[in-house]
């Protein structure tokens, strides 16, 4: 399982979630993206960084609501995977 960043994150640069991650598997703090991205083949499922995001924007893949199902796909392309 993995975790999935979505819409809340858009534009929004608190990279708490980068700092807490323990496999460091968010990307995107020092960038000029939109948001920030779980690799999903490197996240541990540990659940820190949904504590730690400020504006509620990291669910785990079963769980992200469905009017922010396409950032599923937009998460795992940015990586170069193909969407589960």
């Amino acid at each position: 399982m993995t975790h999935i960043i979505t819409e809340p994150c858009v534009g929004i640069k608190d990279t708490a979630c980068v700092d807490i991650c323990p496999v460091d598997c968010i990307y995107g703090k020092n960038e000029d993206w939109e948001q920030l991205y779980v690799n999903p083949q490197e996240c541990i499922d540990c659940g820190l960084c949904v504590d730690a995001c400020p504006s509620e924007a990291i669910y785990t893949i079963e769980d992200v609501p469905s009017k922010w199902s396409a950032f599923i796909a937009k998460n795992y392309e940015h990586f170069g995977l193909e969407p589960p």
